[in-house]
């Protein structure tokens, strides 16, 4: 049996079930960031960073076990330009004392380090950038729907949006959830994570909008199963190498992108999950049919040629 004639999954049929599914989880998403709230990193509560300059490169789980047993508790250690220069970042208010305490610290085993710079980094800066971050988000979603409805109908524009605000959301609301680091990284994967989850809708509803006016057959039900079933094993393949790359960012890449990774992994998982079940599952609600991508009447003649033109050679080959 060919692809063309293969009967499709109906993955519609479990709409019911992803809608449930999704609603429960951005309920408890929200409620998540109501309650317990994120956990902001240093980008954002500001506190003091001492760079420092090593005579050898350090390893950097030895400097966090050290500044561990010496008490500090919210701190980030990390590699600054050169192997051998260490930015620490601590969330400790103004204190002139703090930088000679972290290389007394640092050096009490003989090992040879400088002080190169110490500064305090206030609040007022984190808060400013937790609005521009929020406002980043909002012009990214208001500036796919502006294309998306240009570019397809806008009904495909709200189909594409609202999937990409169901994606932060619960990206967002793990993060509450598990009370884990939600630092600057952590915003540069939600904005990767809007690029991919748009991506992967743009191709499913590019898929659909095609099937809406080659195929003569079939409601709107039957042609958006179709499309998903034409379009799932690139979903799949896509997704999936992307996972593995992400996974071994987690696992290899070190605790300082540990985050970063995470928010990806998630967000990779439930974009896929909403590329097929919120976006199409929305293009139903809105009652997406043939009528919505005809050809404008005043194209005339134009206008009947491509309806009667074959189906393009790249759609049958996927």
């Amino acid at each position: 049996m060919s692809e063309s004639t293969k009967k499709p999954i109906d993955f519609m049929g479990f709409r019911k079930i992803a809608s449930v599914l999704s609603i429960a989880l951005i309920v408890v998403s929200i409620a998540m960031l109501a309650v317990r709230g994120l956990n902001f990193g240093l980008d954002f509560t500001g506190g003091t960073s001492v760079e420092l300059e090593y005579r050898q490169a350090p390893a950097l789980d030895d400097i966090r076990n050290r500044l561990s047993d010496a008490g500090y508790e919210q701190f980030v250690v990390q590699n600054f330009g050169a192997d051998t220069t260490v930015l620490v970042r601590m969330a400790e208010s103004s204190n002139d004392q703090l930088a000679p305490e972290v290389v007394e610290v640092l050096s009490a085993d003989g090992t040879e380090l400088e002080l190169v710079s110490s500064e305090f980094v206030g609040s007022q800066v984190g808060d400013e950038l937790k609005e521009d971050s929020g406002l980043g988000l909002l012009i990214a979603l208001a500036v796919v729907l502006i294309y998306v409805g240009m570019r397809f109908q806008f009904k495909f524009g709200i189909a594409s949006v609202v999937p990409l605000a169901h994606d932060v959301i619960i990206v967002l609301g793990i993060f509450a959830l598990f009370q884990w680091t939600f630092d600057l990284s952590v915003l540069a994967a939600l904005l990767a994570v809007i690029g991919y989850s748009l991506n992967d809708t743009i191709v499913v509803a590019d898929r659909i909008r095609e099937n809406f006016r080659t195929m003569r057959e079939g409601d709107s039900w039957h042609i958006i199963n179709t499309s998903i079933h034409q379009t799932i094993s690139r979903t799949i393949n896509t997704s999936g190498t992307t996972l593995v790359v992400l996974l071994a960012l987690f696992f290899l890449g070190g605790e300082a992108i540990n985050n970063f990774a995470i928010a990806l992994i998630i967000g990779v998982v439930v974009g896929t999950y909403s590329s097929i079940y919120v976006s199409a599952n929305l293009l139903l609600a809105l009652h997406v049919d043939r009528h919505d991508l005809m050809v404008p009447a005043k194209e005339g003649l134009a206008g009947e040629e491509e309806e009667n033109e074959e189906p393009p050679e790249w759609l049958n080959r996927m």
